[in-house]
């Protein structure tokens, strides 16, 4: 019996699938089975499975379409390692991912984990931007994982682990469309496990490929950051009202509001924060002018959509709700 499942909810992302296992066949630690979960897709990848039978642990199935969260626990049913692995379908896994997880939990035992992504060498110069956008400092406080970090270390199920006996204890991810990893994550806290950042075991993650999927992904995420909070008050820190109060900023500048010029000092500087940073980071003045538009997308797109949640959810009183429904996980 494999001691880790690796569980990948897919749809429509057959190409990407290809990338994904083709990079596991290069783990150096081979005790681990791949479950992929069809999550409904009108293209399916189970071709491209078929053709990783003879070099991995590998098994398929194909539901109707339900979201990434339920097909994660429909893959957590079917799986027999110890530890359950919850991957995107859009990660590329350097060679020694298993190993950095095994060594982190042969130094310090954790009921559950995560691990931070990276853009490798092959993105787009707009996947590397938008990499850049979600990881740095200075657009999300750290709190996506790193060695920077505001706050403690809530997994995110790009790249997440449990024990399967915690898994099962706590119910698997809940109905949630849109931030069910961070509600899962807190669910994990709250049962008292121990949960830890594991910071050797990264992955590539492409993300999004432009900037309108980007800005929906990101207005969903501001969204789900206000339904989380009408579930858990006291997960709402400050720095998930920065977006917004970014956002405004901006609105009152493009308004032409005469009495705080000193806003545009500020946004001055960020910008030239952003692209020196970026620019340095990745060796690319092109990425790092991308990078601040990218980084202005993040905001803006977090911070309108938790404004629109923060006025329908909690001045109107409405039930929770979400955006782009019909066209989430495309």
């Amino acid at each position: 019996m494999a001691y880790f499942s690796l569980i990948v909810p897919v749809y429509n992302r057959p190409d990407e699938v290809n990338e994904l296992l083709e990079s596991l066949t290069y783990q150096r630690c081979k005790d681990f089975e791949v479950i992929i979960v069809e999550d409904g897709s009108q293209q399916p990848c189970e071709e491209v499975v078929q053709a990783y039978t003879d070099r991995l642990d590998i098994h398929y199935y194909n539901k109707p379409n339900s979201g990434p969260g339920q097909s994660r626990n429909y893959g957590a049913e079917r799986a027999h390692g110890e530890y359950l692995i919850v991957l995107d379908s859009d990660c590329i896994i350097p060679e020694g991912y298993i190993d950095a997880v095994k060594a982190e939990l042969a130094s310090s035992p954790a009921d559950a984990f995560g691990g931070p992504d990276r853009a490798h060498h092959s993105f787009t110069d707009m996947q590397k931007a938008i990499n850049y956008a979600m990881t740095s400092f200075f657009t999300t406080g750290g709190i996506r994982g790193g060695k920077k970090k505001l706050d403690k270390f809530y997994p995110r199920s790009f790249n997440m682990g449990i024990r399967a006996d915690v898994y099962k204890a706590l119910g698997g991810f809940s109905r949630m469309r849109f931030g069910e990893d961070i509600d899962f994550s807190i669910r994990i806290f709250k049962g008292g496990y121990k949960c830890r950042l594991f910071p050797e075991a990264w992955v590539w993650h492409k993300r999004r490929t432009d900037l309108r999927k980007f800005f929906k992904q990101v207005h969903n995420s501001g969204i789900a950051r206000i339904n989380l909070y009408k579930k858990y008050p006291e997960s709402l820190k400050l720095v998930h009202l920065l977006p917004a109060v970014f956002t405004i900023g901006v609105a009152l500048l493009l308004l032409g509001t005469p009495f705080i010029p000193w806003l545009s000092l500020l946004l001055g500087l960020f910008i030239l924060l952003i692209f020196v940073d970026s620019s340095l980071q990745n060796k690319s003045v092109k990425i790092g002018a991308i990078s601040v538009i990218a980084a202005f997308v993040q905001l803006i797109g977090y911070g309108t959509g938790f404004l629109r949640a923060w006025w329908k959810r909690c001045v109107l009183g409405k039930d929770e709700f979400e955006a782009f429904k019909n066209s989430f996980y495309k």
